[in-house]
């Protein structure tokens, strides 16, 4: 994709492949199509929360919007209040600005209710429109097939003024829901089946979040989403693929009710939308997962939603990456979450302050360190960034290291800690493990008695001593108790919804999260504010939970610091 933020290509001073909407604008630009405006618009549906396939909408609309000094509106596509909630509403808001947009307008649909209900009064008068007393378990009966015309209603032939009554009276709230609905009268023998007299109106007694109780018949997405583009004077309107088939309908709508037949027109363009592996990206299915406990909300750092991956510790710039590299594409595919994760760690990398943690604990106690003692070591805060200058870390006579550090019988090349063996301490000392305690309730080795060598302090090393590995610690006097979460992917199947004989809840992983609660992080992190990025050096990248607190800082894994996409994309 090359329409948000300068790509590598641009900073270069080369000029980047246009993708084909790009292409498309720009020829409308130079024939003057919509004279020199563009204005695009994002146009979700209130009833849950963004999720990453969201992120790239976002990204192209405003990001074309940007690239072409034009804007992008805001629309809130709210016509059901029976799902649709003002909780959405924010967190639709917070997760754009999130990303690094703003837009121009913030409208809604419902801005909009009394010209829809003029305009299809007006189809009702041209004999485009119709009541239709069938459930819409009837309807769909009668659709048809792609192969089979379907069969016309015998409500279809209802005099005009029938119709006008009729609908009046479901507007005043005559009739209950389900009760009738209202028609456009196009062809039932249609090879598009979006066109075979699609519902314009359904009954829906249900206080709307910003209308309250003034409406109770509400628009279908196809009859409001291109005669609100019109009045908005969008010019181009972008969809995800499965709405390629209902852009004659898009345009018939408009036809019907605007008299200039060449006249100003918002243009419809599908792309491919974005599916990853390993995800779920039904919003259905997602509130599913929240409301039945499978995750703890909506920005469970699980789940594939924007405020979840802000939750888990991915960054604005990250996303943004990722749906570049993606690009654009009119045909679906599914996409690799590796190479997420990769853009992940490529940003974390250059932004990420580095840290020690001792997840699994083991105790070592530097016999000849002067008891009472401690020394200042000086540690990197980031090798990506010279200006991000070093921090303290103390040492002590007890430090902790990994349990996985040492081993009672380690194999040649285990290069880490083992009876009689040396290793260094990262930016300490060089040890040597002289004798190890078992615990005698457990029998497991419980501690590590060690000596230092004081001339092997790191950069200024005159021991003369050569080792092969290097372990990360914490001084047992200082380290700080920490609540870690390492989080997984929710699903163990690549494609958990495409299973026609399995619900996808039986995919999801019983080893998505597993909580460390007798972690410990260096001392400075006990000033980690909630979103804060840290590398734990040999462990991942880290960020802190808004469950965090100064008492106990409580940490989430954001991603591994193994990248399977890199490996992958050298092959």
């Amino acid at each position: 994709m090359t329409i948000a933020h300068n790509s590598k290509e641009e900073e270069n001073g080369k000029k980047s492949s246009l993708n084909f909407i790009e292409s498309m604008i720009e020829h409308d630009l130079k024939n003057k199509l919509h004279g020199d405006k563009v204005l695009t618009r994002f146009p979700p549906e209130p009833n849950g929360y963004l999720h990453i396939g969201h992120a790239k909408a976002i990204s192209l609309s405003f990001g074309l919007a940007k690239k072409y000094n034009g804007n992008c509106n805001l629309r809130f596509d709210d016509t059901n209040p029976v799902t649709e909630e003002e909780e959405y509403v924010q967190s639709i808001k917070e997760d754009i600005k999130w990303l690094g947009y703003s837009w121009a307008n913030e409208f809604y649909t419902s801005d909009y209710f009394d010209q829809l209900y003029e305009w299809a009064v007006k189809l009702v008068k041209k004999g485009k429109a119709y009541v239709d007393d069938h459930s819409a378990e009837e309807i769909a009966a009668t659709k048809g097939t792609p192969t089979r015309p379907g069969e016309e209603s015998p409500f279809r032939t209802r005099s005009v003024e029938e119709n006008l009554n009729l609908l009046e009276g479901m507007k005043n709230g005559a009739f209950n829901d389900g009760d009738k609905v209202l028609r456009a009268k196009i062809d039932m023998a249609s090879p598009n089946m979006h066109m075979r007299d699609p519902v314009m109106y359904r009954i829906k007694k249900a206080t709307h979040h910003r209308t309250g109780d003034k409406w109770c018949i509400y628009p279908m997405y196809d009859f409001a989403h291109g005669q609100s583009d019109y009045v908005e004077g969008i010019t181009h309107s972008l969809c995800t693929l499965e709405f390629e088939v209902h852009r004659p309908l898009y345009d018939w709508f408009l036809d019907q009710i605007l008299d200039d037949k060449d006249g100003y027109r918002p243009r419809q363009t599908e792309f491919a939308r974005l599916n990853l592996n390993y995800t779920i990206m039904s919003k259905r299915k997602l509130l599913m997962l929240v409301q039945e406990g499978h995750v703890v909300g909506w920005d469970d750092p699980r789940m594939p939603t924007i405020s979840g991956m802000r939750r888990r510790g991915y960054t604005p710039a990250a996303i943004r990456n990722f749906t570049e590299k993606v690009g654009i594409a009119k045909r679906n595919n599914i996409i690799d979450v590796a190479l997420l994760e990769h853009s992940v760690r490529e940003d974390l990398n250059k932004i990420s302050r580095r840290a020690f943690a001792v997840l699994n604990p083991l105790k070592v106690i530097l016999t000849n360190f002067p008891e009472d003692t401690e020394e200042e070591m000086s540690a990197v805060n980031n090798p990506e960034d010279e200006n991000a200058g070093k921090r303290p870390i103390m040492i002590s006579r007890e430090l902790y290291i990994e349990q996985d550090d040492f081993m009672e019988d380690p194999p040649r090349k285990f290069f880490r800690l083992g009876p009689g063996r040396v290793v260094r301490l990262k930016y300490g000392f060089i040890i040597k493990c002289n004798d190890y305690v078992r615990d005698d309730a457990t029998g497991e080795i419980k501690e590590l008695h060690c000596e230092y060598y004081p001339e092997s302090r790191s950069g200024s090393d005159t021991s003369g001593i050569k080792v092969k590995g290097t372990i990360h610690w914490l001084s047992a006097k200082h380290a700080v108790p920490a609540e870690i979460r390492m989080y997984d992917r929710l699903f163990n199947d690549e494609d958990p919804d495409g299973h026609k004989e399995k619900d996808f809840r039986e995919f999801i992983n019983a080893e998505s999260l597993k909580i460390i609660n007798d972690g410990f992080v260096e001392e400075s992190l006990k000033k980690a504010r909630p979103f804060d990025h840290f590398q734990f050096e040999r462990k991942g990248y880290f960020n802190a939970d808004p469950d965090t607190t100064t008492e106990k800082p409580v940490f989430n894994l954001t991603v591994t610091l193994r990248d399977s996409w890199a490996r992958i994309s050298k092959k």
